[in-house]
């Protein structure tokens, strides 16, 4: 079987021309579209738009991992030395044929590649968001509501997540590096969302208590997301096939040391001995324990926001994503890890970061008032 080497620099150019291409077609749309807005019409407009994107290539992520497809190309960035499966073919039929039902298939390697050139395209357009805001302040334009360090601060995280995604393929899915990449996905999602909400023009001006609450809310919520991904990255989800119970207990046999050994390979722990069955169950059964917490405070979160006129809009979209998480975990256990169930999972949790930063930027102190946008609050 040819093993490649890890890092192979030789199509970077080309992928990151791929990327370009891909990001023209949204920055053309946006300009286009909003061609009468001015600068700051079409940076709203077009952090949105990234916002949604980088939500598409979190759910693209999530089918990139439960389809087995994270090493479909064993080297970064590129695909055997190439910059698409075409130019690999030969290299990846030798893979295949070498072990049929291992990581590198046609397919598999298609998936993974069309994930790094969505994920370069969405780095091209915060990467434009950045130049074109420092454009504006140079220009002269003063009170932008979004600073252009925070556009500055998004392209670097944007890079970071670059370089996890690449130890997720040159580390072979270590679990850790793997989690983390899902996580810096997630903080992706949360600093566009904030600079969105503070795009939106302002409309009119209320007060909204209780941001101690949201914060805690959202704290809790960041936990359970990072326990989710360590259940996901290490596949313990099968480790319980049944609800409420757990191997027909209610506290099953567990090795929580085991569990939660961060550093180390996939299936392994640090000594080269393998995970036990009873490890993957600690995994799992955590993530179920702080996800009965979890559900419980979003639900409270929800009624306490609806009871205000301004803040209905997010409690209803927490309510129901709230109710997704539970009918997706539940299926994810009862149906045997289903890809769409997975998949939906994954999007539910990325989807109440996003809601939970919203909520977030319209919330103030009690002593300070703020203005909310009628498309976002009412």
């Amino acid at each position: 079987m040819n093993t490649p080497e890890l890092y192979d620099y030789a199509p970077l150019l080309q992928v990151m021309l791929v990327g370009l291409a891909v990001a023209a077609i949204p920055l053309g749309w946006v300009w286009l579209r909003n061609a009468h807005t001015g600068t700051a019409g079409r940076l709203q407009a077009l952090t949105v738009l990234t916002l949604f994107l980088t939500f598409d290539l979190v759910l693209f992520g999530a089918f990139t991992r439960l389809t087995d497809s994270g090493l479909g190309c064993p080297d970064w960035p590129g695909c055997y030395g190439n910059a698409s499966p075409l130019g690999a073919a030969h290299a990846i039929s030798a893979a295949q044929t070498a072990m049929p039902t291992g990581p590198v298939t046609h397919g598999k390697a298609w998936v993974e590649m069309v994930h790094r050139y969505l994920a370069t395209s969405v780095g091209v357009l915060i990467l434009t968001l950045a130049m074109a805001s420092w454009w504006r302040l140079f220009r002269g334009a003063r009170g932008a509501p979004v600073s252009p360090w925070w556009p500055t601060f998004t392209l670097a995280w944007v890079c970071l997540q670059g370089a996890f995604g690449a130890w997720t393929v040159t580390m072979k899915l270590f679990p850790a590096i793997v989690t983390l990449h899902l996580i810096g996905g997630l903080v992706l999602l949360a600093l566009l969302c904030a600079q969105a909400v503070a795009y939106a023009r302002p409309a009119q001006a209320v007060r909204v208590t209780g941001r101690a609450g949201v914060l805690l809310v959202f704290a809790l919520l960041a936990a359970q997301t990072v326990l989710g991904g360590w259940v996901s990255t290490n596949y313990a989800v099968l480790a319980c096939d049944s609800f409420p119970l757990c191997q027909g207990s209610w506290w099953p046999e567990m090795n929580f040391t085991q569990a939660f050994q961060i550093w180390r390979p996939l299936g392994q722990l640090q000594d080269g001995s393998y995970l036990s069955f009873a490890g993957l169950t600690a995994i799992h059964y955590a993530h179920r324990l702080g996800a009965y917490v979890v559900l419980l405070a979003l639900a409270a979160l929800a009624w306490r926001l609806h009871r205000r006129p301004a803040t209905r809009r997010p409690a209803r979209w927490l309510a129901a994503l709230t109710a997704l998480q539970f009918a997706t975990g539940l299926s994810n256990v009862v149906l045997g890890w289903p890809l769409l169930a997975a998949v939906a999972h994954t999007g539910g949790a990325a989807a109440l970061v996003v809601v939970m930063t919203w909520t977030l930027c319209v919330s103030r102190r009690a002593a300070a008032s703020f203005s909310v946008s009628p498309r976002l609050s009412a």
